[in-house]
C-alpha cells in the first residue's frame, strides 16, 4: 500500500501560463505545507526562480528550482491517468462541475501513475480545448459580492482538500479502476477523428466543436485500458472494412 507521502508526491500541480512571481513562490510554499512536490509550468510568464518567487517561497525554493517548464499541456499531462481542471464561473460545456471535497479523491485513487491537477491562467483561465483534456472540473465556490479567486489561493485549497481526501481513499469509496492513461486516449480520439473525417461523418470547419462532445462522452465514462484497447480495434477493424469492401 502506498503511503500518504507517496500519494501525494505523484500529483502533478499544473500550471498554464502563470504570470505573477510572488504567486509562483505562495504555491511552492502551500505545496510544500500539504506534502507536494511536483510543479509543473507551461510556458510560465515570469522567472519562477526571480528573488520574489523565491523570498514568497520561503522554506520550499527547491520546488521551484526542480519544477519542470512545458511549451503545451500535452507535454505536462504525459504519463497522466487522470486529471481534474480547475474552472470559473463562465464554463458552458458539458461535464458536471464539482467541489474539490467531492472531486479531488478521484485524483488519488487507481494506479500509481501521476495525475494532473490543472490551473488556468490568472486573467483569463483554461481555454475550452485545454479543459478537454480533464475528465473532471472542479469549481471554488466563492461570495458573488467578489468571485475572482487569487491563483495562489486556490491551490492552497485545493492542496488542502487532497491532503484532507487521503482519509476518504483510506475508507475504499473511490474508483480504483486501471483508467487508460491520457497520452492513451489522446491516441485514440485522433485515430477516432481520422475515421469520421474518411467516413463523412465529420466536416473539417465541425471537427473540433464535435469532437468535443465524444472527448467529454469517454471522459465521463472513464475508460479503462481495456476499453480503449477494445475501442481501437473496432476502429481497425472499420477501417479494414472501408478498404476490402
Amino acid at each position: 500500500m502506498e503511503t500518504e507521502r507517496s500519494v501525494l508526491e505523484k500529483i502533478k500541480v499544473i500550471l498554464v501560463e502563470p504570470a505573477g512571481c510572488l504567486n509562483l513562490g505562495s504555491i511552492a510554499r502551500v505545496m510544500k505545507n500539504f506534502g507536494l512536490c511536483d510543479l509543473i509550468l507551461v510556458n510560465p510568464q515570469c522567472d519562477p526562480t526571480s528573488l520574489e518567487s523565491l523570498r514568497m517561497a520561503v522554506h520550499a525554493p527547491e520546488i521551484l528550482e526542480n519544477a519542470q517548464i512545458v511549451d503545451n499541456l500535452t507535454t505536462a499531462l504525459a504519463g497522466c491517468d487522470r486529471a481534474i481542471a480547475t474552472i470559473g464561473r463562465d464554463y458552458n460545456g458539458e461535464l458536471p462541475i464539482e467541489s474539490p471535497r467531492h472531486a479531488l479523491p478521484w485524483l488519488l485513487a487507481g494506479s500509481e501513475k501521476p495525475a494532473g491537477l490543472i490551473f488556468g491562467r490568472e486573467d483569463r483561465g483554461l481555454t475550452n480545448q485545454e479543459i478537454n483534456y480533464a475528465q473532471k472540473l472542479v469549481f471554488i465556490p466563492t461570495s458573488p459580492e467578489y468571485t475572482s479567486l487569487n491563483l495562489a489561493t486556490a491551490v492552497s485549497i485545493c492542496c488542502y482538500e487532497l491532503s484532507q481526501s487521503l482519509i476518504t481513499m483510506e475508507t475504499g469509496k473511490i474508483s480504483t479502476r486501471d483508467i487508460a492513461t491520457l497520452d492513451v486516449l489522446e491516441s485514440y480520439y485522433q485515430e477516432l477523428e481520422s475515421l469520421l473525417l474518411s467516413i463523412g461523418y465529420l466536416y473539417p470547419h465541425t471537427a473540433s466543436s464535435r469532437m468535443e462532445k465524444f472527448r467529454h462522452l469517454y471522459n465521463r465514462s472513464e475508460l479503462t485500458t481495456t476499453e480503449v484497447a477494445m475501442l481501437r480495434g473496432i476502429l481497425k477493424q472499420v477501417q479494414w472494412a472501408i478498404k476490402n469492401y
